[in-house]
């Protein structure tokens, strides 16, 4: 999002700057005139830009700003004035991001630790000295995983509101993996598990994807999965 913005404010700059030289030496600007529906397309091009990055510009000055640099007019603001206003703007602009989204990370340790200390008093869960969260489903009893082997599992993950972000039982094929290559609470939680064992893990943000935005999983999240431990496998 932040690289974009750095993007739109590059390009918004320098055709700010190069509309108003024009419009302060009062040449007209010659091009190609597109018709009707190309104006429409390209007027929806760049709302759908300005949209995704959040920028709602005063509508009305807007379209004056571009008559005014399109017809070769004079402009209101010199360059200087122009790149000054536009720096200020996104400045603020992007000083309200960074403190709505510490606002946002906030929230999300707070709702996702108070989750782990209300889950932590029912019935069957055990907890590890590193945080991890457990409950047995089913106990096979027989051999356990080492970090360094392959398993084969069926798992379904989802977020503390009920969120299924992955599932390998959606797809209809057990997923096989190494695991010294995964998050730190799945190579501990399937240490714990028996070949056969079905197992929920309650993974802390920390043990997990932490403050990384990870696909459709949000900075800070607890993981919640449900792991069936099909097989190890020797390699």
């Amino acid at each position: 999002m932040k690289q974009k913005l750095i993007i739109l404010i590059i390009i918004t700059v320098i055709l700010c700057a190069s509309g108003c030289k024009k419009g302060d030496s009062g040449s007209s600007i010659e091009g190609v005139n597109f018709d009707k529906d190309a104006s429409y397309a390209l007027g929806m091009n760049i709302g759908m830009g300005l949209a995704a990055d959040g920028i709602i510009p005063d509508m009305d000055e807007f379209y004056q700003g571009m008559k005014d640099v399109l017809s070769g007019g004079e402009a209101r603001l010199t360059e200087d004035e122009a790149i000054a206003k536009l720096q200020a703007a996104f400045q603020e602009m992007m000083q309200k991001m960074e403190a709505d989204s510490m606002e946002k990370e906030s929230e999300a340790i707070i709702k996702n630790t108070e989750y782990l200390a209300e889950n932590s008093k029912k019935p069957g869960i055990v907890i590890t000295s590193s945080g991890l969260q457990y409950e047995v489903i089913s106990e096979s009893g027989k051999r356990k995983p080492s970090v360094n082997n392959v398993v084969k599992v069926h798992y379904e993950g989802r977020l503390i509101d009920g969120t299924i972000f992955d599932s390998s039982y959606t797809r209809g094929v057990p997923a096989e993996f190494p695991l010294n290559e995964v998050i730190q609470g799945w190579t501990e939680g399937l240490q714990l598990m028996g070949e056969g064992s079905k197992y929920r893990l309650y993974i802390p943000s920390e043990l997990g994807y932490g403050s990384r935005n990870a696909g459709t999983i949000p900075p800070y999240s607890t993981l919640i999965f449900e792991v069936e431990l099909l097989e190890i496998i020797e390699r």
